[in-house]
């Protein structure tokens, strides 16, 4: 898809790769409307946007937590710029360690950001983009929904679950114009990964640094950018991923040997 003149949604893009992809979704000439729970954030990157080229952002201060702020996020953003062409299902959160521990409430949070909101969203747009015979769904799932994060269930199910959710909207609608890419990057210098150092929060920057380099956020978006111009599935800011994934279809066994050393390793330097 060339972006050129598009409509763009971008869930999360109060700071981190939200903010970057709606600024580069934006410099290729998309109209985007930045939605977050988070009001300042996404309100000053619009006025900025905006600034640029009169008239080509918006700000939503959305709970797409929930189906109805998706609903509302939509419609709002349809009456700004009409139909959506792309809808990035960017919003997510960390949190949790094991099943033990995880309070209940942290599981259903996970669950609904991280995957809930994309089934919501998706649901929504479907009807308008096979009736007109296109559209485009991404989301930013993680290197963990291919592989498995060390430190937290929750985190590890859900982008699990996301992953799956846009391979089977790949699949179902595919041949009816609906393109899907799902993002899944490794470490990513966001408040998210900065925020895992604080306690119980399940996954520290020390583990995600332990997995390789750790990008900006511009260059996730960068990567982002040529990948929806190609229309590709999976979108995978660091190659090696791709390399640990065909790893662990090979030999299932023997990738959670060395994922239970590496967690050992881990372990011992805390």
């Amino acid at each position: 898809m060339d972006l050129d003149g598009k409509h763009t949604i971008v869930t999360g893009a109060a700071g981190g790769i939200g903010a970057a992809l709606a600024a580069r979704f934006h410099a290729a000439g998309a109209k985007v409307v930045v939605a977050d729970v988070q009001t300042a954030g996404v309100t000053e990157l619009a006025a900025r946007l905006d600034q640029s080229r009169p008239g080509s952002a918006l700000a939503v201060t959305a709970d797409i937590g929930t189906e109805e702020g998706n609903v509302a996020l939509i419609e709002e953003a349809r009456a700004a710029f009409g139909e959506v062409d792309l809808f990035f299902a960017n919003a997510g959160i960390g949190g949790g360690t094991d099943p033990i521990t995880t309070p209940e409430a942290s599981w259903m949070a996970a669950f609904a950001v991280n995957v809930h909101a994309h089934r919501w969203a998706a649901k929504h747009l479907l009807p308008v983009w096979l009736a007109r015979g296109e559209g485009y769904f991404c989301s930013t799932a993680s290197a963990a929904g291919l592989l498995s994060q060390i430190g937290s269930a929750p985190y590890t199910a859900t982008k699990h679950a996301a992953v799956a959710f846009a391979e089977w909207l790949a699949i179902t609608y595919g041949d009816a114009g609906v393109r899907v890419s799902c993002l899944c990057p490794q470490g990513v210098n966001t408040a998210m990964l900065r925020a895992g150092d604080s306690p119980d929060a399940g996954i520290s920057s020390a583990v995600v640094r332990s997995a390789g380099t750790v990008l900006e956020p511009a260059a996730v978006a960068e990567v982002v950018l040529e990948a929806i111009s190609a229309e590709r599935f999976l979108i995978l800011p660091h190659p090696e991923v791709l390399d640990y994934f065909q790893r662990k279809a090979a030999d299932p066994d023997r990738w959670i040997a060395g994922m239970r050393k590496l967690q050992a390793r881990i372990a011992a330097r805390r």
